[in-house]
């Protein structure tokens, strides 16, 4: 992940912060900011953030709200309102599936935040489903990383052939795209199925996942 990718991740948790706060969490505390000034000013002239004095004084950066999925910034990647970041920030998807299984009669461990550990564990009976979760990226670029991050993040939990694997991302495009694009083999083998999650909360295993459960019949 670059920078820049980090500073955006940052400021969708903490809207508003200086470089010298940016510098201290992504860098280290003391030391030199020039790279995150650089970077956040890389940022304004793309439109992505805009630096505005505080009621301290310091001058803090916002990330810009506005935009629509799918509107290219000006080097040709997508971006996506604040609005999209905060309905997709990864521990809203957590809650929404939470409140998913419980409606159908699972229990679940949720590891909050950045606690590490398995996602979502959800028990029901004799049965266990294993879920990773991403939220939604600024960019494409970071997308496509999150996207292969919570495949193999999914792949090193694997030690129950018992289990139901699933990863959880939100329902936009791209990542509709990145999962489909993925060889029916590779699902098929690995057994993972994909969970969409939208805007208003619904929840969609999609139907990839019932060509899975197909061919494995057939088979």
């Amino acid at each position: 992940m670059t920078l820049k990718e980090k500073i955006i991740n940052y400021l969708i948790e903490k809207d508003g912060l200086t470089d010298r706060e940016i510098a201290n969490v992504i860098l280290g505390v003391n030391e030199p900011q020039q790279a995150v000034n650089q970077a956040c000013r890389a940022l304004v002239s793309k439109g992505i953030i805009k630096r505005v004095n505080r009621k301290d004084g310091l001058i803090g950066n916002f990330l810009v709200l506005g935009g629509r999925q799918g509107e290219p910034t000006p080097d040709g990647h997508e971006k996506h309102s604040t609005e999209e970041y905060s309905a997709f920030k990864e521990d809203n998807l957590k809650q929404i599936l939470k409140d998913y299984l419980h409606a159908n009669g699972w229990e679940t461990q949720i590891a909050w935040g950045r606690t590490p550990g398995i996602d979502i564990l959800a028990i029901r009976g004799t049965e266990r489903w294993i879920i990773e979760v991403k939220g939604l990226g600024s960019l494409s670029a970071m997308n496509v990383n999150y996207f292969l991050g919570v495949l193999a993040e999914t792949l090193q939990r694997m030690d129950d052939p018992n289990a139901k694997y699933s990863i959880a991302l939100p329902d936009v495009r791209q990542f509709r795209n990145l999962w489909n694009r993925l060889p029916l083999l590779a699902k098929k083998r690995t057994g993972i199925t994909a969970i969409f999650i939208d805007e208003q909360g619904n929840v969609d295993e999609g139907e990839t996942n019932l060509m899975i459960d197909m061919k494995v019949k057939q088979d």
